[in-house]
Protein backbone atom coordinates (compact mmCIF):
# COMPACT_ATOMS: atom_id res chain seq x y z
CA UNK A 1 0.00 0.00 0.00
CA UNK A 2 1.16 3.02 -0.91
CA UNK A 3 0.46 6.04 1.62
CA UNK A 4 2.95 9.05 -0.04
CA UNK A 5 3.25 12.48 0.70
CA UNK A 6 2.46 16.00 -1.06
CA UNK A 7 1.45 19.20 0.51
CA UNK A 8 -2.33 18.63 0.49
CA UNK A 9 -2.44 15.62 1.89
CA UNK A 10 -2.01 14.14 5.39
CA UNK A 11 1.80 12.62 5.44
CA UNK A 12 2.60 8.85 6.07
CA UNK A 13 3.50 6.01 3.39
CA UNK A 14 2.02 -0.16 -0.16
CA UNK A 15 0.18 -0.96 3.79
CA UNK A 16 2.04 0.23 1.28
CA UNK A 17 -1.09 -0.35 2.70
CA UNK A 18 1.18 2.89 2.53
CA UNK A 19 -0.30 1.74 0.86
CA UNK A 20 2.25 0.77 -0.15
CA UNK A 21 1.30 0.19 -0.97
CA UNK A 22 4.16 4.17 -1.03
CA UNK A 23 1.28 7.01 0.22
CA UNK A 24 -0.72 10.02 2.28
CA UNK A 25 -3.65 9.42 3.66
CA UNK A 26 -6.33 12.11 4.92
CA UNK A 27 -6.87 15.08 2.57
CA UNK A 28 -6.13 18.34 3.89
CA UNK A 29 -7.55 21.51 2.77
CA UNK A 30 -5.98 22.74 -0.52
CA UNK A 31 -6.06 26.44 0.63
CA UNK A 32 -6.50 28.38 3.64
CA UNK A 33 -8.18 31.61 2.94
CA UNK A 34 -7.88 33.40 5.83
CA UNK A 35 -4.68 34.39 6.89
CA UNK A 36 -2.93 32.85 9.41
CA UNK A 37 0.42 32.94 11.65
CA UNK A 38 2.75 31.04 10.02
CA UNK A 39 3.07 29.10 14.00
CA UNK A 40 -0.27 28.87 14.04
CA UNK A 41 -1.02 27.28 10.30
CA UNK A 42 2.00 24.97 11.77
CA UNK A 43 0.45 23.85 14.91
CA UNK A 44 -3.10 23.18 13.02
CA UNK A 45 -1.21 20.88 9.89
CA UNK A 46 0.03 19.13 12.92
CA UNK A 47 -2.77 18.48 14.48
CA UNK A 48 -4.67 17.62 11.59
CA UNK A 49 -1.76 14.79 10.73
CA UNK A 50 -1.66 13.55 14.04
CA UNK A 51 -5.43 12.33 13.32
CA UNK A 52 -4.24 9.81 10.65
CA UNK A 53 -3.40 7.33 13.12
CA UNK A 54 -7.07 6.35 13.85
CA UNK A 55 -9.15 4.33 11.91
CA UNK A 56 -13.14 4.25 11.17
CA UNK A 57 -15.32 3.33 13.99
CA UNK A 58 -16.17 0.30 11.99
CA UNK A 59 -12.73 -0.91 11.80
CA UNK A 60 -11.09 -3.55 13.59
CA UNK A 61 -7.86 -4.75 13.34
CA UNK A 62 -7.05 -8.54 12.94
CA UNK A 63 -5.95 -10.45 15.96
CA UNK A 64 -3.82 -13.19 16.48
CA UNK A 65 -1.60 -11.08 13.53
CA UNK A 66 1.74 -12.55 13.10
CA UNK A 67 4.25 -10.08 11.66
CA UNK A 68 7.30 -12.47 10.48
CA UNK A 69 4.66 -14.47 8.53
CA UNK A 70 3.74 -11.11 7.27
CA UNK A 71 7.22 -10.08 5.86
CA UNK A 72 8.34 -10.10 2.42
CA UNK A 73 6.93 -9.20 -0.92
CA UNK A 74 3.19 -8.53 -1.36
CA UNK A 75 1.59 -7.05 -4.87
CA UNK A 76 -1.34 -4.65 -4.99
CA UNK A 77 -4.23 -6.46 -6.53
CA UNK A 78 -6.44 -3.60 -6.33
CA UNK A 79 -6.78 0.51 -4.80
CA UNK A 80 -9.00 3.22 -4.24
CA UNK A 81 -7.60 6.12 -6.55
CA UNK A 82 -5.35 8.63 -5.27
CA UNK A 83 -2.63 11.11 -6.49
CA UNK A 84 0.36 9.71 -5.09
CA UNK A 85 -0.20 6.40 -6.91
CA UNK A 86 -2.31 7.52 -9.78
CA UNK A 87 -0.79 5.96 -12.99
CA UNK A 88 0.98 3.27 -11.18
CA UNK A 89 1.68 -0.13 -12.53
CA UNK A 90 3.17 -3.43 -11.25
CA UNK A 91 3.34 -1.97 -7.34
CA UNK A 92 4.45 -4.11 -4.92
CA UNK A 93 5.17 -3.52 -0.86
CA UNK A 94 8.34 -5.65 0.72
CA UNK A 95 8.40 -5.75 4.78
CA UNK A 96 11.42 -6.41 6.61
CA UNK A 97 12.04 -6.06 10.20
CA UNK A 98 14.24 -3.09 11.05
CA UNK A 99 16.78 -3.26 14.00
CA UNK A 100 14.69 -1.17 16.07
CA UNK A 101 11.88 -3.24 16.43
CA UNK A 102 9.88 -1.62 13.64
CA UNK A 103 9.04 -2.76 9.99
CA UNK A 104 10.29 -1.73 6.68
CA UNK A 105 8.46 -0.40 4.46
CA UNK A 106 9.20 -0.05 0.53
CA UNK A 107 6.80 0.49 -2.03
CA UNK A 108 7.01 0.39 -5.59
CA UNK A 109 5.36 1.01 -8.76
CA UNK A 110 5.88 1.75 -12.51
CA UNK A 111 4.64 4.70 -14.15
CA UNK A 112 4.03 3.39 -18.09
CA UNK A 113 3.73 6.84 -19.17
CA UNK A 114 6.90 8.06 -18.10
CA UNK A 115 8.49 4.61 -18.51
CA UNK A 116 10.30 4.53 -14.64
CA UNK A 117 9.88 3.18 -11.51
CA UNK A 118 8.85 5.22 -8.31
CA UNK A 119 9.66 3.87 -5.21
CA UNK A 120 9.28 5.43 -1.37
CA UNK A 121 11.02 3.66 1.74
CA UNK A 122 9.02 4.10 5.22
CA UNK A 123 9.28 2.78 8.55
CA UNK A 124 5.99 0.92 10.25
CA UNK A 125 5.38 0.67 14.16
CA UNK A 126 2.80 -1.18 16.45
CA UNK A 127 -0.33 0.83 17.59
CA UNK A 128 -0.99 -0.86 20.58
CA UNK A 129 -0.89 -4.87 20.70
CA UNK A 130 2.36 -6.93 18.93
CA UNK A 131 -0.39 -9.49 17.50
CA UNK A 132 -2.60 -6.93 16.47
CA UNK A 133 -2.37 -5.80 12.52
CA UNK A 134 -2.61 -2.43 13.42
CA UNK A 135 0.27 -0.18 12.40
CA UNK A 136 0.71 2.92 12.29
CA UNK A 137 3.36 4.23 9.00
CA UNK A 138 5.58 7.44 8.33
CA UNK A 139 7.97 7.95 4.84
CA UNK A 140 7.94 11.38 5.76
CA UNK A 141 10.13 12.68 9.30
CA UNK A 142 8.06 12.03 12.61
CA UNK A 143 4.50 11.67 10.63
CA UNK A 144 2.29 8.57 10.91
CA UNK A 145 -0.68 7.23 9.93
CA UNK A 146 -2.69 4.32 9.92
CA UNK A 147 -2.21 0.97 8.47
CA UNK A 148 -4.57 -1.63 9.65
CA UNK A 149 -5.10 -5.42 8.46
CA UNK A 150 -8.48 -5.51 8.47
CA UNK A 151 -8.90 -9.24 6.93
CA UNK A 152 -6.44 -11.41 6.27
CA UNK A 153 -5.77 -15.34 4.99
CA UNK A 154 -4.71 -16.61 8.77
CA UNK A 155 -4.33 -20.01 7.34
CA UNK A 156 -0.84 -18.99 4.71
CA UNK A 157 -0.65 -15.31 4.51
CA UNK A 158 -1.92 -15.42 1.27
CA UNK A 159 -4.26 -12.13 0.64
CA UNK A 160 -4.76 -9.13 3.12
CA UNK A 161 -7.10 -6.25 2.96
CA UNK A 162 -5.47 -3.15 4.22
CA UNK A 163 -7.46 -0.22 5.58
CA UNK A 164 -6.46 3.18 6.36
CA UNK A 165 -7.83 6.33 8.26
CA UNK A 166 -11.24 6.78 6.86
CA UNK A 167 -13.17 4.68 3.99
CA UNK A 168 -11.05 6.51 0.98
CA UNK A 169 -7.99 4.41 1.79
CA UNK A 170 -8.31 0.59 0.81
CA UNK A 171 -5.61 -1.95 -0.51
CA UNK A 172 -6.19 -5.44 -1.44
CA UNK A 173 -2.73 -7.39 -1.35
CA UNK A 174 -1.42 -10.58 -2.28
CA UNK A 175 1.27 -12.72 -2.26
CA UNK A 176 1.46 -13.20 -6.38
CA UNK A 177 0.48 -10.64 -9.01
CA UNK A 178 -2.85 -12.37 -9.33
CA UNK A 179 -5.41 -13.64 -7.21
CA UNK A 180 -8.29 -15.47 -8.02
CA UNK A 181 -11.50 -14.20 -8.68
CA UNK A 182 -13.05 -16.54 -5.91
CA UNK A 183 -11.18 -14.64 -3.17
CA UNK A 184 -11.05 -11.11 -5.08
CA UNK A 185 -15.00 -11.17 -4.80
CA UNK A 186 -14.88 -12.63 -1.52
CA UNK A 187 -12.25 -9.41 -0.03
CA UNK A 188 -14.66 -7.01 -2.45
CA UNK A 189 -17.49 -7.75 -0.75
CA UNK A 190 -16.26 -7.62 2.63
CA UNK A 191 -14.80 -4.01 1.94
CA UNK A 192 -18.07 -3.02 0.43
CA UNK A 193 -19.77 -4.36 4.03
CA UNK A 194 -17.17 -1.92 5.67
CA UNK A 195 -18.11 0.87 3.90
CA UNK A 196 -16.05 1.01 1.27
CA UNK A 197 -17.02 2.24 -2.23
CA UNK A 198 -15.68 -1.14 -4.11
CA UNK A 199 -16.96 0.59 -7.51
CA UNK A 200 -14.08 3.01 -7.31
CA UNK A 201 -11.49 0.26 -7.13
CA UNK A 202 -8.84 0.22 -9.85
CA UNK A 203 -7.49 -3.08 -10.32
CA UNK A 204 -3.92 -2.82 -10.62
CA UNK A 205 -1.96 -4.10 -13.95
CA UNK A 206 0.88 -6.80 -13.73
CA UNK A 207 0.38 -7.99 -16.65
CA UNK A 208 1.81 -5.13 -19.12
CA UNK A 209 5.42 -4.89 -20.17
CA UNK A 210 7.88 -3.02 -18.45
CA UNK A 211 11.40 -1.55 -19.45
CA UNK A 212 14.21 -3.66 -18.40
CA UNK A 213 16.15 -1.10 -17.66
CA UNK A 214 13.81 1.75 -16.58
CA UNK A 215 15.25 4.27 -14.57
CA UNK A 216 14.00 5.21 -10.71
CA UNK A 217 12.75 8.05 -10.28
CA UNK A 218 14.29 8.13 -6.71
CA UNK A 219 13.29 7.34 -3.22
CA UNK A 220 11.36 8.70 -0.63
Amino acid sequence: MWQGSTAATCLIRHAGAGNGHLFPLAPMPQTIRTPLHPLLALLLTLLLLGSCVSLPANIRPVDGFEVDRYLGRWYEIARLDHSFERGLSHVTADYSLRDDGGVRVVNRGYDQKRGLWKEAEGRAYFVEKQDQGFLKVSFFGPFYGAYAVCDLDRQSYRYALVCGPSTSYLWILARSPQLDGDTVRLLVERARALGYDTNALIFVDHRSPVLDDAPAAGKR
